[in-house]
């Protein structure tokens, strides 16, 4: 076992909206990081964000241009997941489907230094069963951001059945060091964050079903009375409606109880490809 690991050397599964944001602040805090997806326009598509989001930052006088220069020089970007084979830590933020992810972590275990801890971003799945797909249990670890990254404080850090705790030491350091905030919770479907917030949004989404309210009603009721930066609704189609779906039916799958039941107008929106922002459709229009 090696207790003295040093991360200098960070790679990204998914060039999507979390893994872009992942390698955004992982490059920004000084780390060598390889973004890999399984298509060249996706990893491009994904390296654009994250020139755009920094040179907003720069804008923003939050970093300089030459502070954004030499992040931007610290991603190497691939399509073949043996890029990261040399990496300290990997983290995957692909889609929230549990056999995706049980192949690519039998995929890294196979191909990645004994020494790698291997991270999953998922914001539902079960950790001690992504692990069970390879044979270092105890180097396996829930790593839950926020989105959008580059903003959101909170690291979820979720320890499955066998994760050590040199394992959950080292990825608590990590994300200090990114600046983030982690914060320790055991393995269970959505875990602390998404255990309380999807049937929240889900019964906001239920609001509007049964007719009780506007999305403008909903979502300004619970900001305006609850304090909330952004009303349920809004926050849904943020997330992506699918996304949403995909968690809430994890915790009703899993958790086995009728009250995680998702909406049957989200089921339905989802089936009509109505998923938010990034189809410019959802519970409101961003056409």
């Amino acid at each position: 076992m090696t207790d003295d690991l040093i991360i200098k050397k960070i790679g990204i599964i998914g060039a999507g909206t979390m893994g872009n944001g992942i390698a955004h602040v992982s490059a920004l805090s000084g780390f060598d990081t390889v973004l890999v997806d399984i298509k060249n326009e996706f990893v491009q598509r994904g390296l654009n964000i994250i020139c755009k989001n920094m040179a907003r930052q720069v804008k923003k006088e939050k970093i300089g241009q030459a502070e954004m220069d030499l992040s931007l020089a610290k991603i190497e970007t691939a399509t073949d997941y043996l890029k990261v084979s040399t990496c300290d830590l990997v983290v995957e933020a692909v889609t929230e489907n549990e056999k995706i992810k049980s192949d690519i972590f039998k995929e890294l275990d196979n191909i990645c230094q004994h020494s790698t801890i291997l991270a999953s971003n998922t914001s539902s799945v079960s950790i001690t069963n992504i692990a069970s797909a390879t044979k270092r249990g105890e180097k396996v670890i829930g790593m839950h951001f926020m989105n959008p990254v580059p903003v959101m404080k909170l690291v979820e850090v979720v320890r499955g059945k066998e994760t050590s705790d040199h394992t959950t030491n080292a990825v608590i350091d990590l994300a200090n060091k990114m600046n983030k905030i982690p914060i320790e919770c055991n393995d269970s479907p959505g875990f602390i964050s998404n255990r309380i917030l999807m049937p929240m949004i889900n019964e906001a989404i239920f609001c509007l079903y049964e007719e009780v309210g506007t999305p403008e009603a909903i979502d300004s009721i619970m900001k305006l009375g609850m304090s909330h930066p952004m009303g349920p609704l809004s926050l849904a189609d943020m997330i992506g409606l699918d996304v949403c779906l995909n968690i809430i039916n994890v915790l009703f799958t899993d958790l086995r109880d009728d009250k995680y039941k998702p909406c049957p107008l989200l089921v339905k929106m989802v089936a009509e490809g109505q998923l938010g922002q990034k189809s410019g459709e959802g519970f409101y229009n961003y056409n």
